[in-house]
């Protein structure tokens, strides 16, 4: 209790409030204003406008990559990435069961099948070991790619999630993925302002998506980003999200099952604006980071922070508890305090629409699930 108490007054004191405190909320600061009354000056409010075009360039600049497409949301950025990558229906993706549903979902809207593996405990995302390993018991190399010996199917794609902006071990992740000739797509949703070893979350992949959602470190209100090396790749991910339209003065002709996936200029803008902060929000958490890392020492309680090789962007902050009994006394007594805490998902394949889809032991999944909890990661 003394504990919790102790965690209560340094929040309170970060955010100079007695007042209720999420978890997560944005900061509007910079022009964001500016920009968004501009493009209502403009009139150009919708899918179509300048704000787009320097957002899409603003992301391909920050994260180092060679095309960057701006959508409505992380979800169809994923599942949009997915496609591009190949993945069909029937086929299988193999992704990890502790994630935001969206990871799942998007696999799904493909027609494809989740296979779960269990995640690593040091980064809480999905184990390059895991993967091999089930791969050495069920995969196997045919003429196009690789299939699940057990279930017949072609195993399209490997879909780690970078949770709470960790980055998974990714070099041993691509290495497992190179060897049984399987894309790897990350689900860079939560790490924008994260690297391995010195290269952004997203860039080392075939292709990957990101979240502009209104909690997350930089918001477009709702948003998501694609990005790519892959000159073509990208180029067709403009084409289907903007309804594989084929470009005509007037006509409308178009060849191919596209989305209307694409931002609306507003959004766009302020996006621009907040992209414009970004350093500031990433210097300002890893401050709070550092302060929550002393206070919990203090306490003996674990804080997640990053390993040697990795740069987190520390986009929720979260402690392990004991024991799950430990974790929903600490969630009672913070959230009835007026702190919000969260503790981590659910297990996809504890969800009924998940249920029934392969999976390995999930020992670490299960472990972590029953003792992550995130604490409020605001910018101040």
């Amino acid at each position: 209790m003394e504990n919790i108490n102790q965690l209560i007054s340094f929040v309170r004191e970060q955010y100079k409030t007695d007042k209720f405190i999420p978890l997560h909320e944005p900061r509007f600061r910079g022009n964001e204003k500016k920009y968004v009354l501009d493009t209502i000056d403009s009139t150009f409010v919708s899918s179509v406008g300048a704000y787009v075009d320097q957002f899409e360039q603003m992301m391909q600049t920050f994260t180092q990559t060679n095309k960057a497409v701006a959508v409505v949301n992380g979800t169809s950025s994923l599942q949009v990435a997915l496609r591009l990558a190949g993945v069909k229906a029937g086929d299988e993706v193999i992704t990890q069961a502790l994630t935001f549903i969206a990871t799942a979902n998007a696999i799904m809207y493909n027609q494809a099948v989740p296979v779960f593996i269990d995640v690593d405990l040091d980064t809480m995302g999905l184990s390059p070991k895991a993967v091999e390993a089930f791969l050495e018991q069920y995969g196997e190399i045919r003429e196009d790619g690789c299939y699940n010996k057990s279930t017949g199917k072609r195993i399209a794609a490997c879909m780690p999630m970078h949770t709470f902006g960790f980055p998974v071990h990714l070099d041993e992740l691509l290495a497992v993925c190179k060897k049984w000739q399987i894309p790897l797509v990350e689900d860079a949703a939560e790490s924008l302002g994260s690297y391995y070893k010195g290269k952004h979350t997203g860039s080392m992949g075939l292709i990957s998506g990101f979240s502009f959602n209104g909690n997350k470190t930089v918001t477009s209100g709702g948003g998501g980003v694609i990005v790519t090396n892959d000159a073509e790749l990208g180029k067709h991910a403009k084409y289907l999200t903007t309804t594989a339209k084929r470009p005509h003065p007037y006509e409308f002709f178009h060849d191919e099952l596209g989305y209307n996936f694409r931002m609306p200029n507003l959004n766009a803008a302020l996006a621009c604006a907040q992209l414009e902060e970004l350093d500031g929000f990433l210097a300002d958490k890893r401050d709070l980071a550092e302060g929550y890392a002393n206070l919990f020492r203090g306490l003996g309680i674990k804080f997640r922070e990053e390993l040697p090789e990795a740069k987190a962007n520390y986009w929720l902050m979260c402690v392990e508890l004991e024991n799950k009994i430990e974790r929903e006394h600490f969630l009672k007594y913070t959230n009835e305090a007026g702190i919000m805490t969260r503790p981590i998902w659910n297990l996809m394949h504890r969800l009924p629409m998940y249920l029934n889809f392969q999976r390995d032991e999930q020992k670490n999944a299960e472990f972590l699930e029953e003792r992550i909890v995130n604490v409020p990661s605001s910018v101040r």
